[in-house]
């Protein structure tokens, strides 16, 4: 069984997006443990780019410290510039992941965005697409799409 981790900056305010990652996670728990780790979003006072930079930073930082207690998962950053996978492609990613390692560790940043050392830190940088999605949706898409990919490896239909 894979442990896959959570790390996102923020809690999740709106209860249709709680109650969307909330029935993923379930489903999930089928064939992996699912830990969510919420890191406080730095609050920015003030819509500058040193603001907007030092959230970055300060989320990094406590970014960091998690990732780093995990040196043999496999660290994934959700970013923009990160390569796209199709579902069958996040399938085999998780797949070849269980066989090398029982960890995987993704993260989510805030609306900043995340610090370039956070992605430095993570081998895998994966995108959603060229759109641009609240933190909130994208935690909810990423276990959406967890949970597709395993069944995809099950053999299970769902995946169409």
């Amino acid at each position: 069984m894979l442990t896959i981790q959570i790390i996102c900056i923020g809690k999740m305010s709106q209860k249709w997006f709680q109650a969307g990652a909330e029935e993923y996670k379930k489903r999930l728990r089928a064939f992996d443990k699912v830990v969510i780790i919420e890191i406080p979003e730095y609050r920015i006072t003030e819509d500058s780019e040193a603001n907007r930079h030092e959230a970055v930073r300060r989320e990094g930082e406590q970014i960091l410290r998690l990732i780093n207690e995990n040196p043999n998962a496999l660290k994934i950053a959700l970013c923009v510039e990160g390569k796209e996978y199709s579902s069958e492609e996040l399938a085999g990613l998780l797949q070849n992941t269980k066989n090398t390692t029982s960890k995987i560790v993704f993260v989510i940043g805030g609306s900043a965005g995340l610090s370039e050392e956070v992605k430095k830190a993570c081998s895998v940088k994966l995108s959603m697409g060229r759109m641009t999605f609240p933190h909130q949706m994208a935690r909810m898409i990423l276990l959406e799409q967890l949970y597709r990919a395993e069944t995809i490896n099950m053999g299970i239909k769902y995946h169409k």
